[in-house]
């Protein structure tokens, strides 16, 4: 009975889950600004090559 009490009181699962979610809205940050860049410099290029 003792285990199941500190079994639910142990939070270092809860930090790895919070890790977790922190790396995952990192990771769609870049995800969103690398498309949002790849987009703008598209633009760029094919504003330069007509230019040219």
């Amino acid at each position: 009975m003792l285990y199941i009490g500190n079994f639910f009181r142990d939070e270092e699962g809860a930090t790895a889950v919070e890790y977790g979610l922190l790396a995952a809205l990192i990771a769609a940050v870049i995800i969103a600004a690398v498309t949002l860049l790849g987009t703008n410099l598209t633009a760029i290029f094919n504003n330069v090559a007509n230019t040219i």
